[in-house]
């Protein structure tokens, strides 16, 4: 959590904080504030949000044959499927008890790593920052395969100065399963020391991965889920749909909510929907472009490697986030990791993108799940909701941005001292 906030805190309760019970109480009686939440569903063998579908692909492929990304195209990474069949453990009936337990174990190892096992004390802000936002987003954190690849992206980010091959591996296996680590892996490949390691380890798992498909006869699909999603318009969240939601909420120019029934999404059709959505992936490569230019020059001017990879990796994946035709509520996920471990780096210097991420996650679940059916009718209330955390992810882009400036001109300006 922010220092500002700890700050606060009595003293009492200060010390309490830093035991590593404390912070175990406090994991315990999240994770089982999840399982509450999930009872009703876990009861009734029913399942939340996209897991119904992760559900279905596994079902239908281990008793059906159907195997998704095997068989056919996918709008995922092949290994997206390991969770998916690994949560039919207990049964069909079963799958969102499994599901939440796969969830809480990867947790428990983003708590551990974030506090060195307990042993780090400075890293216990960083660890409860990490278990509010995530309950803050519980819909989509426990909802949506990216509540597990964000613990991942934890790790891999935690272990990559001490344990290369290993943070390697877990980065490379998270991308094959959400493609969004991606973000992460090239900043490390531009500002890390590690590069080849890097590079060997993700290409093991690479072919590893793609030999277990092929041996399978699904190799024509392994690549599948890079144009699955190419054709789709402006997703009704996304931050540049922001003008066309409100074109649509005036009745405007004829822009209107279209239901996309093929990928079950909503999008802005009209107006300025269209011309966004071409523009979208070449603003998404110029962005990522200059980022890695600015950390080229960050670099070169002797800015510290291990800031100047937190504050490269947030920048980037605000890319991934901001300049991004889909604006699902799940993507707040991938920023809240990267700030976890900048909060357990440097707690003064992150508050800022602590406390914009806390606003953020807020905001998200506001929109998605509770007021979401509001918003597909246009309500301009619920509308400005999500108009004020899309103009957060710009201000948090911008932070980003701006921390890897001033690393660059910080060292600049201490050489020539």
């Amino acid at each position: 959590m922010p220092a500002t906030f700890q700050q606060r805190l009595p003293p009492a309760v200060r010390r309490s904080m830093r035991r590593p019970r404390t912070l175990l109480l406090v994991f315990v009686a999240v994770h089982l504030g999840f399982l509450m939440f999930l009872l009703p569903l876990i009861v009734q063998g029913d399942v939340l949000s996209d897991v119904a579908f992760y559900r279905w692909w596994a079902f239908n492929g281990l008793h059906n044959g159907n195997w998704v990304g095997l068989d056919k195209d996918w709008v995922y990474p092949i290994a997206a499927l390991l969770p998916m069949l690994a949560s039919m453990a207990a049964g069909y009936d079963l799958y969102q008890l499994t599901w939440w337990l796969i969830f809480t174990l990867l947790n428990a190892a983003a708590v551990l790593l974030l506090t060195r096992g307990g042993r780090r004390v400075q890293g216990f802000p960083a660890a409860y920052w990490w278990l509010a936002a995530t309950s803050v987003l519980a819909p989509v954190a426990v909802g949506r395969i990216d509540g597990l690849t964000g613990p991942m992206v934890v790790a891999g980010l935690m272990l990559f100065a001490a344990r290369p091959v290993i943070a390697s591996a877990v980065l490379a296996l998270a991308t094959w399963i959400k493609v969004w680590p991606a973000a992460v892996i090239g900043v490390l490949l531009v500002a890390g020391r590690k590069r080849l390691t890097l590079l060997l380890t993700g290409f093991a798992v690479s072919v590893l991965i793609a030999a277990a498909v092929a041996a399978a006869g699904g190799l024509s699909h392994l690549l599948s889920f890079i144009g699955a999603q190419a054709d789709r318009g402006m997703q009704l969240e996304a931050p540049f749909t922001t003008p066309g939601l409100w074109q649509a909420v005036l009745g405007l120019d004829d822009a209107r909510v279209f239901h996309h029934r093929d990928i079950n999404t909503l999008e802005i059709r009209g107006a300025w929907g269209p011309v966004m959505a071409n523009l979208m992936t070449p603003l998404l490569i110029l962005a990522a472009l200059c980022i890695a230019g600015l950390l080229v020059w960050a670099m070169r001017n002797g800015a510290a490697r291990t800031p100047l990879i937190l504050a490269g990796s947030l920048a980037m994946v605000s890319a991934f986030v901001v300049f991004n035709k889909v604006g699902s509520p799940q993507f707040q996920v991938w920023l809240i990791a990267v700030v976890a471990v900048g909060l357990a780096h440097d707690r003064h210097g992150w508050r800022v993108p602590g406390l914009l991420m806390l606003v953020i996650a807020a905001l998200t679940t506001l929109v998605y799940p509770i007021f979401y059916g509001e918003l597909y009718t246009l309500n301009p209330w619920v509308a400005l909701l999500l108009t004020g955390r899309n103009v957060l992810l710009f201000v948090l882009l911008g932070w980003a941005v701006k921390a890897v400036v001033r690393l660059g001109r910080r060292q600049r300006l201490d050489l020539r001292r």
